[in-house]
């Protein structure tokens, strides 16, 4: 204890405030500085953070997708049954309707 009151108290007190102030203005343009801060930096791992949850949604996305195309080139039924539901196609002799939902 009695080293630490002598750095505050002794001959050398005048250096010890001139580095205290130094490093909280240091640490002052860090965190709130123009540009490149520590602020910054927060908000740009948020940012990555986000955009690579919406790559792995587009990744599951585009592998269902990649699934139902290969089941609608290798399955007739499917690929019938697709076409039927979403271009209301229809072979001759059948009766369509179609049920307006708005």
């Amino acid at each position: 204890m009695g080293k630490l009151r002598q750095i505050f108290t002794g001959e050398h007190r005048s250096f010890f405030i001139f580095a205290a102030v130094v490093t909280a203005v240091a640490i002052l343009v860090l965190t709130f500085g123009p540009g490149n801060n520590i602020i910054h930096w927060i908000g740009a791992r948020f940012e990555i953070s986000a955009q690579e949850k919406q790559i792995e949604q587009y990744t599951k996305e585009i592998e269902e997708m990649d699934r139902r195309i290969r089941m609608l080139r290798s399955d007739r039924d499917t690929l019938e049954k697709f076409a039927r539901e979403n271009f209301h196609f229809c072979e001759p002799g059948d009766d369509v309707y179609i049920v307006d939902e708005d």
